[in-house]
């Protein structure tokens, strides 16, 4: 039997080979690289660090104020719309500020914010920071608001959060986690075992907190990055005393603007339909649209941060009948328009064109004698002003003209039928190497006259000879009696 060579070598390099050196067919083979959906939805936006500093200015507002600011802030350019709508417009709180924004093309999430200016003028503070949010609110869901219950139990340990005449406090044991692809123990490590709720007292009058977020939590778990402290607007806390570590303002009465309220079983939003049409006339939903849903066509063209979301939102875009609202094409617009196209109208100004064929047809017209000047003046039929200059001009010349003597007026007739006469270079185009190319029958019977020309003075013995007349160029005429021979 003959043993192949392969594997004689093979033998000889095992047994000599150091005792701690391992062959390359002793090394298991790696696992596959993960698939890019696996790696986008185990590697985070933000780290615990990052939420918990952009939450920390709001995680203590009530319980329905705060699912309202976390839904508006996945609209970012609406909300900095409506922070300039509630500087214009200081003194409308409540559901009166909310019907007055009714016709807005903003997100009712973001009409709802108008009820309470004191917190439209903290978000107007960094718009950075307002997209930082609510992009996070959108790739981390269940981040968010488990970071939103661990701010609140460090602000409760370090004693300022509790029940008062403006709140109310309550600790409620967290509950099961729901069906998400987690595991109980993920959840458990990073929410909290209890979950705190904050209500008004008075659910028909909300206080807005105001707070210190580097002081409110007491030691701040990450010195390296610390909460970003908004004062609050005095207009709207004037002489607030502080209670427990927060400072309360004037209430807003209220009675359908908040329609939101925070779902911590399953880390998401639930929506009150009756209270949610009360307000929200125009724009109402159905008993089964109790969940929000985010709407990408309110974005107003904002980039999504993550890969997951631009897929998840960018899909609802897809439709031709959607990309008027993503290029910021709405009903307002429209109104104006036409309010500017009706005021052109009243004005005697034709429309521009709106279409290609539109646009070849007033070329044509324009080029038939309407001039587009004439078609933009509102009183295109009365004569122009340098018409009537050169009319006035015209007529003084000839009352001088007749006032003058014969020799003068016959003197002026010739300098203005000098003046009147085309150039060769003003009336018409300079003869040149093109003259004549659009009219060949012109060009042919100029050369036939140029030949005809030119043989009869190559012949003047035959012209003599035929007895037609030879003109010659005759002298100068004389001016006067003198000068010079």
């Amino acid at each position: 039997m003959r043993i192949p060579l392969s594997a004689v070598l093979s033998v000889i390099l095992y047994l000599s080979a150091p005792p701690g050196l391992v062959l390359a067919e002793d090394v298991p083979a790696p696992d596959p690289a993960p698939q890019a959906d696996t790696v986008a939805t185990k590697d985070p936006v933000f780290t615990q660090e990052q939420l918990d500093q952009m939450l920390a200015p709001i995680a203590l507002y009530p319980d329905a104020l705060l699912a309202q600011v976390l839904m508006a802030s996945t609209y970012p350019g609406q909300v900095s719309e409506a922070v300039t709508w509630s500087k214009a417009n200081p003194k409308a709180t409540g559901d009166d500020a909310v019907k007055k924004v009714a016709n807005q093309p903003w997100d009712p999430s973001v009409q709802a914010l108008v009820a309470f200016p004191q917190v439209l003028a903290t978000l107007g503070q960094d718009p950075v920071w307002v997209q930082r949010l609510g992009d996070a609110f959108l790739a981390q869901p269940d981040d968010v608001m488990g970071g939103v219950q661990r701010l609140r139990h460090q602000a409760q340990a370090a004693g300022n959060l509790q029940s008062n005449q403006y709140q109310s406090v309550t600790v409620q044991t967290a509950p099961a986690p729901a069906s998400s692809g987690k595991s109980a123990q993920a959840v458990t490590t990073s929410s909290p075992p209890t979950t705190i709720i904050i209500e008004p007292s008075d659910p028909q009058v909300v206080y807005v907190p105001t707070y210190n977020p580097t002081t409110t939590y007491g030691t701040w778990a990450y010195p390296a990055s610390p909460p970003a402290y908004y004062p609050p607007p005095p207009m709207y806390y004037p002489g607030s005393a502080l209670v427990a570590g927060l400072a309360f303002g004037t209430g807003v009465a209220i009675v359908a603007s908040l329609w939101g309220d925070c779902d911590w079983g399953n880390n998401d939003i639930d929506i009150d339909v009756n209270r949610y049409n009360n307000i929200n006339a125009n724009n109402r939903i159905t008993n089964n649209q109790n969940k929000w849903q985010h709407n990408a066509a309110n974005r107003d063209g904002v980039p999504y941060r993550d890969s997951r979301s631009r897929q998840q939102y960018g899909r609802q875009l897809d439709g031709a009948t959607q990309r008027t609202a993503f290029r910021g094409d709405d009903a307002q617009r429209a109104q104006a328009r036409d309010k500017a196209r009706a005021s052109m109208d009243r004005a005697g100004i034709e429309r521009p064109a709106t279409s290609n064929r539109q646009a070849r047809q007033q070329m044509r017209e324009a080029q038939a004698g309407n001039s587009v000047g004439n078609r933009m003046q509102p009183r295109s039929d009365n004569p122009r002003a340098t018409d009537r200059r050169q009319e006035t001009r015209n007529t003084q010349a000839r009352q001088q003209n007749n006032q003058v003597s014969p020799r003068r007026q016959g003197e002026g007739q010739g300098r203005q039928l000098a003046q009147n006469r085309p150039s060769n270079t003003a009336g018409r185009a300079r003869n040149n190497a093109f003259d004549g190319v659009r009219s060949p029958s012109r060009t042919s019977a100029q050369a036939r006259r140029g030949r005809t020309s030119q043989s009869f003075a190559q012949r003047p013995s035959a012209s003599r000879a035929a007895g037609h007349q030879i003109s010659r160029p005759s002298a100068p005429a004389r001016r006067g009696g003198g000068g010079r021979r």
